[in-house]
C-alpha cells in the first residue's frame, strides 16, 4: 500500500489511490475498526487554515484528496501530487460497488426528498448492499442521541454523513464514539447529485480536478465567492507556506 502523507498547512492528506483506500475502509468494516473520513478540496482545506477547531477535528479523520485545488497544494508544498482524484462523490459509489453483499449502509443530511431519493438510487444502483435507513440533515443538537439509537439499531456497517463541511465532520467527530458503524464518511454534496437534484459534471472533468468550473456554471450565485475570492485565499495561502518553507530550510 502507498504510505505517507501530503501535509498542505494543518491537513495531512493520505497519499493512496482509490483501490488502497477502499481496501482499507473494507478492512476498518470488517475488523469493526472505527474510521472518520474527510475529503480535502480547496474550500475544505482552506476552512482548516481560517479555523483551528476544524483543523483539528481533521486530525481524528482520514483525509483524502479531492479536486485540483488539493493536487496544486501538494504540489507546490511537497514537489508532488497525488496518483488520483478521490472526490467523494465518486469514491462512495466505488466503495459500494466493492463492498460485501449485505453491507449495510445508513444516509445522514440533505432535504428529507432528497435523502430518500438518493436512498433509492442507492439501492437501485448497488441491490447487493442494504440502504437500513436515512435521516434529513434538519435537526437541532437535542436530536441526536435519536439519531444515534437509530443508526445504531439498523446496525450499519457504513455511515454516509451529507451535510456540507465542516458541519459535517464536527458532528462525526462529537458523535464517534457513541456511533457503532466502523466506516463514517463525510460525503457533502453526494446526496444531492445522486438524487439528481445537482447536475454532475462530465467524467473528463472530474477525473482532471475540474469538477468545481461545472458547479459554478451552474450554481454561480451559490459558487461565486467560494470559487473566486475563496480560491485567490487559498492560492495566497499556500504560496506563503512554500515561502515560509523555503526561508526554514
Amino acid at each position: 500500500m502507498t504510505s505517507g502523507h501530503a501535509r498542505i498547512g494543518p491537513v495531512a492528506i493520505s497519499r493512496q489511490t482509490r483501490s488502497e483506500a477502499i481496501a482499507m475502509l473494507l478492512d476498518c468494516m470488517a475488523s469493526r475498526t472505527k474510521i472518520n473520513v474527510a475529503f480535502a478540496n480547496a474550500h475544505g482545506l482552506l476552512l482548516a487554515m481560517d479555523d483551528p477547531a476544524f483543523a483539528e477535528t481533521l486530525t481524528r479523520c482520514h483525509v483524502l484528496n479531492d479536486g485540483i485545488g488539493a493536487r496544486i497544494g501538494a504540489r507546490v508544498l511537497t514537489g508532488e501530487g497525488f496518483a488520483e482524484n478521490l472526490n467523494g462523490t465518486d469514491f462512495v459509489p466505488a466503495l459500494l460497488n466493492a463492498a460485501p453483499a449485505g453491507t449495510r449502509v445508513y444516509l445522514l443530511g440533505a432535504r428529507p426528498d432528497v435523502v430518500a431519493r438518493a436512498a433509492d438510487a442507492f439501492a437501485l444502483s448497488h441491490p447487493h448492499v442494504t440502504i437500513c435507513g436515512w435521516r434529513d440533515g434538519y435537526f437541532q443538537d437535542g436530536d441526536r442521541a435519536d439519531i444515534v439509537a437509530a443508526i445504531n439499531a439498523a446496525k450499519a456497517d457504513i455511515l454516509l454523513v451529507a451535510l456540507g463541511n465542516p458541519k459535517q465532520e464536527f458532528l462525526m467527530d462529537a458523535l464517534r464514539a457513541e456511533l457503532d458503524p466502523p466506516v463514517v464518511l463525510g460525503v457533502g454534496a453526494l446526496f444531492d447529485f445522486t438524487a439528481g437534484e445537482v447536475i454532475r459534471a462530465p467524467k473528463l472533468m472530474r477525473q482532471a480536478g475540474l469538477e468545481w468550473v461545472f458547479r459554478l456554471l451552474h450554481e454561480p450565485k451559490r459558487l461565486y465567492k467560494r470559487y473566486t475570492s475563496g480560491v485567490m485565499r487559498f492560492l495566497w495561502k499556500i504560496l506563503l507556506l512554500r515561502f515560509s518553507k523555503q526561508q526554514a530550510s
